[in-house]
């Protein structure tokens, strides 16, 4: 069992962060290149790439759900269902990805057509996905490895993966974006390109490490591999309310960036910027956010009720205090943060000015995400859904007035973010105080 110690929570957390530090390392990096090569394709690579993180939401939804599940299993003390849950995951995502790439090659090229008003983003758009879309093929595998180990605590792998993928994305960004290393020129097409073949080689890595692990040869995860139906219920019942907030959450941003799209292309590279930046706060959220789902579910699991606020607080509290770390710069060098992503003049002031506008808002959702994250580790991401859903109703809402009813100045539409971050919080909070969250059974 996890243990309640900073020092235990850290060393779950520590690895976790180090993976979403290397991944946003990538996508700043990414906008850091196409941004150089063509503002086009930089604002195509954007509005493109939140598209593909809405439809890849599904599968981190199924994952999630699979992650608490064996949690909480592991603090059963029933570890023998692990090599069920782990086989069933990975065949409820390879039949999502069937499913999503489906959409990528016959609906979503007519669908960002229809809504994109300047077609050159459009087309761009198109072309990333088209690409960037078998990198599902990948993540379907990766993703249920990785939920394997962090439900055991093990989040050392899930860090190591993340260095070579990394690693192999920015070595290959440089050389099929701008054409080195006797690659020919690719630019737009070459970032997802360079994606897609990065997650496949993090993919054979977590293979490997799972084929040699000890765990795998005490859980026989690979003799007792199956599909199970029971497994399924109880991963479809879990699992689809996440994969709902996921969706629905980014497929709000994505409305939201469409809808600046429109205001103009000023505007939108004004806030590609800032949503770029945004994965540097979402390091220790994303750390936290997923430890705080597997405490939750192994202290419920061994009915260590009593020690659930504690395991919050501490939590909480190492959230802010390494946020502040990797985001203070939001603060206090603004305006140096958005040269690293985009040293053109004629974005530079305005996106340095709304990035320490909206810094408030992400410490907000740091706090309030690891009371989100409670119930969810709880498993009852049924009401998570409804939080999510009310949250992104009131931020799309907000978002429509400002944009299309008070042709607000963009840094005034940026506010949209401490509302949907607040409903969101108060909403968690309202949840644990006043309902009998802890009585789940899964």
């Amino acid at each position: 069992m996890l243990s309640l110690r900073y020092q235990s929570i850290l060393a779950m957390a520590i690895p976790l962060m180090g993976s979403t530090f290397i991944q946003s390392v990538v996508l700043i990096t990414d906008s850091a290149f196409l941004s150089r090569y063509s503002t086009i394709a930089f604002d195509a690579s954007g509005n493109g790439g939140l598209v593909y993180i809405t439809l890849f939401m599904a599968l981190v939804g199924m994952s999630d759900g699979a992650q608490i599940l064996m949690a909480r299993r592991i603090g059963q003390g029933k570890e023998d269902l692990l090599a069920r849950i782990f086989g069933t995951a990975i065949l409820t995502n390879f039949l999502l990805v069937l499913f999503l790439f489906s959409l990528i090659n016959w609906v979503l090229p007519d669908f960002i057509l229809g809504y994109v008003h300047h077609p050159e983003i459009a087309t761009g758009q198109i072309d990333y996905i088209n690409i960037r879309g078998y990198g599902l093929f990948f993540a379907m595998i990766s993703l249920a490895i990785n939920a394997y180990f962090m439900a055991m605590g093990k989040t050392a792998v899930v860090f190591l993966s993340a260095i070579v993928t990394a690693s192999s994305n920015i070595f290959l960004d440089y050389s099929l974006i701008f054409g080195n290393n006797g690659f020919s020129e690719m630019g737009l097409k070459g970032a997802a390109l360079a994606s897609t073949i990065a997650d496949g080689l993090g993919m054979v890595f977590l293979v490997i490490v799972l084929t040699r692990s000890k765990s795998r040869k005490a859980h026989k995860l690979y003799a007792q591999l199956s599909y199970n139906f029971t497994s399924f219920k109880e991963l479809i019942k879990l699992g689809t309310p996440i994969l709902l907030q996921g969706i629905v959450a980014l497929s709000t941003w994505t409305i939201f960036f469409a809808w600046i799209e429109q205001m103009g292309t000023h505007e939108l590279t004004i806030s590609q910027n800032i949503r770029s930046l945004y994965f540097i706060a979402f390091i220790p959220i994303f750390g936290f956010g997923a430890t705080t789902k597997t405490y939750i579910s192994q202290l419920l699991g061994a009915q260590r009720f009593d020690e659930i606020p504690k395991a919050i607080r501490r939590i909480q509290l190492m959230t802010i205090v390494f946020l502040f770390v990797f985001f203070h710069g939001a603060f206090l060098y603004p305006e140096k943060l958005i040269a690293m992503i985009n040293p053109d003049e004629a974005y530079l002031a305005e996106s340095a000015v709304i990035l320490r506008y909206v810094g408030g808002s992400i410490f907000m959702f740091g706090f309030f995400s690891v009371y989100f994250h409670t119930i969810n580790g709880s498993g009852n991401t049924k009401y998570t859904f409804y939080v999510e859903l009310a949250a992104v109703c009131t931020y799309l809402l907000s978002a429509y007035l400002f944009i299309k009813v008070y042709d607000a100045d963009i840094f005034w539409v940026w506010t949209v973010e401490y509302i949907y971050f607040g409903t969101m919080g108060i909403l968690s909070i309202v949840y644990l105080r006043f309902f009998s969250w802890q009585k789940k059974q899964i």
